[in-house]
C-alpha cells in the first residue's frame, strides 16, 4: 500500500488520493481524538479547583496526548471527511466531530483559554492548527460542517486575537524546529486568514513575515536538523515567505536565503532524518520532520516561477523525504501515532500548496 501511496501522492499532490490510501491516517485520528490517557497537559494551576482531568478542562480537545495534537486530529478528520464523503471511515469521522465540536464544549474551551495565567497557552503552534481547523470547516459546503464552524467560531476568534496581539510585540522570530517556531505557525495562520477573508489578521501575519524574514540570508542548512526537530527552520521560513512575495521577487530572495540549492535536478543534496527509536516521543519527531520537509519543499517549488531551475531539485528532495516518511506513519507507537497522521494528511492532500 505504501508504495502505491507514494507514487499516487507524488503524481499530483493537490488532487485527492483514493480513499484507501488515507484510511490509515483516518484510523489514527479516530483512535485518539477521544482517548484521554496518556495525556500531557500544559496547564497553569491558579488554585486547587484547577486540578481536574483533561476531559473537564478542555472537553473538545482532550485526546491525542496533548491539546494541539487533538486539534489537528480534528482537522485531519474534517479534511478527509470533506475530501472523501463516501469513504467507509467518513461516518465515524463525522460522529467524532459532532461529539466534540458542540457549542457547550467549545464554550468551556473558551473559558479555559481565557483563564488566568494562560495568555501564552498553545501559542503559536496549537493556535495556528486551531485556525487551520476553522479554515477547513469554512471551506466545507455541508450543513453539519457549517454548524461545527459556528460552534468553533468563539474559540477561533480568540485564537486569532491571541496571535495578532502577540506578533507585533515579538521583536524577533522563533527559529527552532519545534512548537514555538513562528514560520510554520504564520503559514497556517495566513492561509486561514485568506480562506476566511479576515483581511485585518492577514495584514498582521504578512507584516510579521516581512519584518522577521525578508532580510535573512544564508540559512545554515548544514545545522539541520537538530535531534528533536519536527519542523525544518530553513524550509519553513522559505515556505512562508513564498506566501507573501510575488514569484519573481521570491526567486530573488530565495537565491540569497538558500544559495546552496542545486540547479541540476538532483534530490540527494539533503538527507532525510533518521529515527533511531520510534517509541521515544522526542526522537520520533524526526519522522514528522521528513513529512514537513516534503510538503515545504513542494511548497517552495510551487511558488517559484515555472522556469526556475531550482524547482526540479526541490521536488526531487521532497520525493526522497516523502518516500522515507510515509511508511513510518503507523499506530505501532502512540508517541508518533497520535500526531503523524495529521502531518501525512497535510502532505498527501496538498494542503498549503498554492492553487494555480
Amino acid at each position: 500500500m505504501w508504495a502505491t501511496l507514494c507514487v499516487l501522492s507524488r503524481a499530483h499532490a493537490a488532487e485527492p488520493l483514493p480513499a484507501a490510501a488515507v484510511e490509515r491516517f483516518a484510523a489514527l485520528a479516530l483512535a485518539c481524538v477521544q482517548q484521554e490517557y496518556p495525556n500531557k497537559i500544559a496547564h497553569v494551576l491558579a488554585s486547587d479547583a484547577d486540578v481536574r482531568p483533561p476531559r473537564d478542562l478542555t472537553p473538545a480537545f482532550y485526546g491525542c496526548y496533548d491539546w494541539h495534537s487533538a486539534v489537528h486530529g480534528h482537522w485531519l478528520l474534517a479534511r478527509i471527511a470533506r475530501l472523501y464523503p463516501e469513504a467507509p471511515f467518513t461516518p465515524q469521522a463525522r460522529a467524532a466531530l459532532a461529539a466534540n465540536l458542540t457549542p457547550e464544549r467549545i464554550a468551556v474551551e473558551v473559558r479555559y483559554l481565557e483563564g488566568r495565567g494562560r495568555v501564552s497557552f498553545e501559542r503559536p503552534y496549537g493556535l495556528a492548527w486551531l485556525l487551520q481547523l476553522a479554515a477547513e470547516l469554512a471551506e466545507w459546503d455541508d450543513p453539519q460542517a457549517r454548524a461545527w464552524s459556528a460552534a468553533l467560531a468563539p474559540l477561533e476568534e480568540r485564537g486569532a486575537a491571541r496571535l495578532t496581539e502577540w506578533l507585533p510585540k515579538l521583536t524577533r522570530p522563533l527559529r527552532e524546529g519545534e512548537h514555538d517556531q513562528t514560520a510554520f505557525a504564520l503559514g497556517l495562520a495566513l492561509d486561514w486568514a485568506r480562506t476566511t477573508g479576515d483581511t485585518a489578521s492577514a495584514d498582521v501575519f504578512r507584516a510579521a513575515v516581512r519584518r522577521f524574514y525578508l532580510m535573512d540570508r544564508d540559512c545554515p542548512l548544514n545545522y539541520e536538523p537538530s535531534g528533536h526537530d519536527f519542523l525544518p527552520p530553513c524550509f519553513a521560513e522559505a515556505d512562508v515567505v513564498g506566501r507573501v512575495l510575488p514569484a519573481e521577487e521570491f526567486a530573488r530572495w530565495l537565491a540569497g536565503f538558500l544559495p546552496q540549492l542545486p540547479r541540476d535536478g538532483r534530490g540527494d543534496w539533503i538527507e532525510p532524518g533518521i529515527v533511531t527509536d520510534p517509541s521515544d516521543p522526542k526522537l520520533a519527531h524526526l519522522d514528522g520532520l521528513n513529512l514537513a520537509r516534503a510538503w515545504m519543499l513542494e511548497g517552495v517549488a510551487a511558488r517559484l516561477p515555472r522556469a526556475d531551475a531550482r524547482r526540479a531539485a526541490l521536488t526531487a528532495a521532497a520525493t526522497r523525504h516523502r518516500d522515507a516518511a510515509l511508511p513510518r506513519v503507523t499506530g505501532e507507537h502512540y508517541e508518533g501515532g497520535h500526531w503523524l497522521g495529521s502531518f501525512a494528511t497535510y502532505l498527501v492532500t496538498g494542503r498549503g500548496l498554492p492553487v494555480r
